[in-house]
C-alpha cells in the first residue's frame, strides 16, 4: 500500500501521526503533515474538526449518563490503577495543609509540580530531564519547532493539548508564554552538604541571595549564572523563594543549569563553605573595595542582599571581604540582578581567564 493510499492514521493513544513518513508530527490531519508535507488523503478529518473531537488527552468524556471508558490509556490520568491504593499523605503534608487529607494531597502536588512558560525555559526542561514532564499545552504555530517533545509526549504517553493563544495566557498567567506552557516536576533544593561534596577541585563561583524575593531579579541572576558558570544559588535557611515560571522565563533556559542549594543556620554554613576552602564577600552599594581592584579568590561566594534594602550589615561584617562596584554617581546603585552580572563578570575575568 503506498504511502498516498495510508493517509493519516490514529493512535491507539489517540494522537494523530503521518503514516506517509512514518513520524510523529503533531496533528498532521490538514492540508499537509509538519514533517514530511505529505498531503492528507482524508480532507474532512481538518485541523478544526481534529480538535473539536481528540487532543493529547484522549477521547472527550462521555455524556452524562453514558457508560464510562477505560481511563487506563489516557495520559492525563495520573491516579494510579484501582488495584493499587494510593499512597496516604504524610503526617508532615496534612500538617502543613491543616490536617485535611484532601488538602494534603492538594498541597503536595502544588509542591511537586510547576508551571513553565516560553520557548527556552521548557527546552531547557526537555534536554536536561525530559521525565519531569508532565503536561504540555502549545499553539498550532508552535508544532513544527517542537516536534521532537511532541514525538516524546507520545512515546512516554504524556498529555498534550493544542490550544489557542488566550488559553495560554489564561494557563501561564502572562501574556509572555511564547506559544508552550508546561507542566512539570520540581528540583528540589540540594543540601549543602551534598552539593559541596559534589563540586569539583579549582575554582567555583556561587551566590548566597540573602533576602532577594523578586522573581524577574531571581531568573534574571538564574540567567546570568547559568552564562558565568555559577555552580549554585544558596537559599538561607526559612526562605520561601523558589522556581516559579515567571523566574524560569527570564532565566531563558538557565534555571536548569544553575542548581538551588539549601542552606542551614547561617553561622553553621559560613562554617561549612569556608572549610570547603571558599571565601565568602558581602556585596554592598558602597563602603567595600573595589570589586575590579580587589584580589578575589578562586573558590568564591557572592552574598547578594535583598532589592531594597541590601544586605545585613551585621552579616556584611562577618564576610571575609566587602565588596562595591565603583560608578558614576548619577543613580544610586545598580538593581540587584543586574549587580550581580557585574560581579560574576568581574570574578569571570579575574580567575577564570
Amino acid at each position: 500500500m503506498s504511502a498516498g493510499d495510508r493517509g493519516c492514521g490514529l493512535l491507539s493513544s489517540l494522537l494523530w501521526s503521518c503514516f506517509a513518513c512514518d513520524s510523529f508530527a503533531g496533528y498532521s490531519c490538514g492540508p499537509a503533515c509538519h514533517a514530511c508535507s505529505s498531503t492528507c488523503v482524508a480532507p474532512q478529518h481538518n485541523l478544526d474538526n481534529v480538535m473539536k473531537q481528540h487532543d493529547g488527552r484522549g477521547a472527550r468524556p462521555p455524556r452524562e449518563g453514558a457508560p464510562l471508558a477505560s481511563t487506563a490509556g489516557n495520559p492525563w490520568n495520573r491516579s494510579p490503577p484501582r488495584s493499587t491504593p494510593a499512597a496516604a499523605p504524610s503526617s508532615t503534608t496534612l500538617a502543613s495543609s491543616g490536617g485535611s487529607p484532601a488538602a494534603g494531597r492538594a498541597a503536595g502536588h502544588a509542591r511537586a509540580e510547576m508551571r513553565l512558560y516560553g520557548i527556552n525555559a521548557v527546552q531547557a526542561v526537555f534536554k536536561a530531564r525530559p521525565q519531569a514532564l508532565r503536561k504540555l499545552y502549545l499553539s498550532e504555530a508552535r508544532i513544527p519547532q517542537f516536534k521532537a517533545l511532541l514525538a516524546w509526549c507520545v512515546s512516554q504517553r504524556i498529555g498534550y493539548r493544542v490550544v489557542e493563544e488566550a488559553d495560554l495566557s489564561k494557563l501561564a498567567a502572562s501574556a509572555h508564554h511564547e506559544g508552550i506552557v508546561a507542566e512539570v516536576l520540581r528540583v528540589a533544593p540540594q543540601p549543602l552538604q551534598e552539593w559541596l561534596a559534589a563540586l569539583p577541585q579549582g575554582p567555583v563561583l556561587a551566590l548566597w541571595l540573602d533576602g532577594v524575593g523578586n522573581p524577574h531579579n531571581f531568573g534574571a541572576m538564574l540567567r546570568s549564572s547559568a552564562h558565568f558558570g555559577v555552580a549554585g544559588l544558596l537559599l538561607p535557611a526559612g526562605s520561601t523563594l523558589g522556581l516559579s515560571g515567571a523566574a524560569a522565563r527570564v532565566a531563558e533556559g538557565g534555571a536548569e543549569a544553575v542548581p538551588l542549594v539549601q542552606l542551614p543556620g547561617t553561622a553553621t554554613a559560613m562554617a561549612q563553605l569556608r572549610q570547603a576552602g571558599f571565601a565568602i564577600a558581602a556585596t554592598l552599594v558602597d563602603g567595600g573595595q573595589d570589586v575590579f581592584a580587589a584580589a578575589l579568590p578562586q573558590r568564591l561566594v557572592y552574598v547578594m542582599g535583598a532589592e531594597s534594602e541590601g544586605m545585613d550589615r551585621a552579616f556584611a561584617r562577618d564576610c571575609d571581604l566587602q565588596l562595591s562596584i565603583r560608578g558614576s554617581g548619577k543613580v544610586e546603585s545598580l538593581n540587584v540582578a543586574s549587580a550581580t552580572a557585574v560581579f560574576q563578570a568581574a570574578w569571570h575575568a579575574r580567575v577564570l581567564a
